[in-house]
């Protein structure tokens, strides 16, 4: 039955044609079938080589309108100022040197990690259970910080991380089929805005090579890259 529905909607879209982004959104919303609210991701393929270590494009972007959902935030704190800092601004749970072992037992529960400096000793004998699934705190993506206060404050607010692939690609969720297509677009674009000055000053050719938008169960819809400055 799947199979019939993204046929269905593989055929309101013209495969050939470049969609301005709010159009390319707009369709993409009406095309979309699941009974469930789908997240809408915009994927970029970039003109870089990622096994360069000056071209990885990384870096994190708080949405304007977040992700209709809020985050379950944890953090691993050495002082215990830092620690009330982080409950203080919302964090779900917080702990120390106690929370790493409850980890390594194999308490995984949580949607973010953020760690203090002075905790990065013990959280790194955790990579092999946080690196996989990208939970593993980071200093490039504000994720280990003394700046608990802030950084609970914008995961929770829908800051995203956007993170070149092997082959060159970013794929990042901008918002659900439910929100207001101006919404969505304001996600997109600043998304996207964020990717363009990431440029790796060694990139060369065409940075932006292709970007296309879709829901969890649609077809992709390619976007003018012109449309979005790229």
């Amino acid at each position: 039955m799947a199979g019939k529905k993204f046929t269905a909607a593989l055929a309101q879209i013209e495969q050939a044609k470049l969609y301005a982004l709010a159009d390319a959104i707009a369709l993409a919303k009406k095309v979309s079938f699941a009974k469930f609210d789908e997240t809408v991701e915009v994927t970029m393929v970039l003109g870089v080589d990622p096994r360069k270590a000056d071209q990885l494009v990384r870096g994190t972007i708080v949405l304007p309108h977040g992700l209709g959902k809020s985050k379950k935030v944890a953090v691993i704190a050495g002082s215990p100022e830092k620690q009330r800092e982080a409950q203080e601004a919302g964090a779900d749970e917080v702990g120390g040197d106690e929370f790493v072992d409850k980890i390594k037992g194999g308490y995984l529960d949580f949607d973010a990690l953020i760690a203090t400096p002075d905790m990065m000793r013990s959280v790194g004998a955790l990579g092999k259970v946080l690196g996989p699934r990208g939970l593993m705190p980071n200093p490039k993506t504000g994720t280990v910080t003394l700046d608990i206060a802030n950084a609970v404050k914008e995961t929770k607010a829908g800051k995203v991380e956007y993170r070149v692939d092997k082959t060159g690609v970013i794929h990042v969720p901008v918002g659900k089929v439910s929100f207001a297509a101006d919404k969505i677009v304001e996600n997109a674009k600043a998304l996207i805005d964020a990717v363009i000055k990431a440029k790796p000053a060694t990139a060369k050719g065409k940075y932006v090579k292709k970007v296309n938008v879709a829901t969890t169960m649609g077809p992709g819809i390619l976007i003018d890259p012109t449309s979005v400055g790229a």
